[in-house]
């Protein structure tokens, strides 16, 4: 591992935190903490910062997951299942990412999100469940669905490009699934921790992980996945829509800055 000032290690730590925040909100942490990676060590392979980075992640999902788990209803069962069909199509877009220019996706991603910011603004009750509304059955078509399209073609996404994955969970569980967004949320982490522990097996099989700095930081994006939970599950659907807006438009900033910057 390369030699790591504190002041490089006390900022890392931080992104840590608010990523591990966001992403248990709404996901979307790594539009921070992958960035601070690569600031922080400008002269290490791409491939160490995205282990590194995954080792990091996956503690945070898995604090936030823990944390919804006791108190947001979610079904582990059909999120795991999401989770294995995500895993598999990660796999399927890593295969293929060979060979698409990202020039040519982050244009067509950022209509997508445009799209998806106008819908969210446009509809306020999406995703909040009114008062004394019981959630809707969760139907056999509708969790096919959401293996397929959110599991396979979100995981697709991911292994292709990956900029807002959790994001795009979160929006499509609950279009598919008619969940509120807590719920979403909640059931989008499971969903990743399924992803993150399949992408992190790979890249520690390559020894492709500074494990005493991804230890590091895991404690404070732990922290994060944790406080962000537990402010999701008290404030509410609401709260966690206005996050979403902030989150979806910063992506398609960061994108914009990608393409023509």
């Amino acid at each position: 591992m390369p030699e790591i000032s504190l002041t490089t290690l006390v900022l890392l730590c931080l992104a840590a935190l608010v990523a591990g925040w966001i992403d248990a909100v709404v996901g979307g942490g790594g539009l921070l903490q992958l960035p601070a990676l690569l600031l922080g060590l400008p002269h290490v392979p791409a491939a160490h910062i995205l282990g590194t980075n995954k080792a990091v992640s996956i503690v945070g999902t898995t604090g936030a997951a823990v944390t919804y788990l006791r108190k947001a209803p979610v079904q582990v069962g059909t999120a795991v299942r999401i989770g294995l069909a995500a895993l598999a199509g990660s796999m399927c877009g890593a295969f293929f990412a060979a060979g698409i220019s990202s020039e040519v996706l982050r244009p067509v991603i950022m209509v997508v999100l445009l799209a998806v910011a106008a819908f969210v603004m446009l509809r306020p009750s999406f995703g909040v469940k009114a008062e004394g509304e019981d959630r809707a059955p969760l139907t056999r078509a509708r969790i096919v669905t959401a293996i397929v399209v959110v599991g396979g073609g979100i995981g697709f996404y991911d292994g292709l490009f990956g900029p807002g994955t959790g994001t795009f969970l979160v929006l499509a569980l609950t279009a598919v699934l008619h969940l509120d967004l807590v719920t979403a949320s909640a059931t989008a982490k499971i969903v990743n921790v399924c992803t993150n522990a399949g992408a992190l097996a790979m890249f520690a099989y390559q020894g492709t992980v500074y494990w005493q700095l991804a230890a590091v930081m895991a404690v404070f994006n732990l922290i994060g996945g944790t406080v962000g939970a537990r402010m999701a599950l008290s404030k509410g659907a609401e709260f966690v829509r206005g996050v979403l807006l902030v989150v979806v438009l910063s992506l398609v900033a960061k994108l914009a800055f990608d393409q023509w910057a």
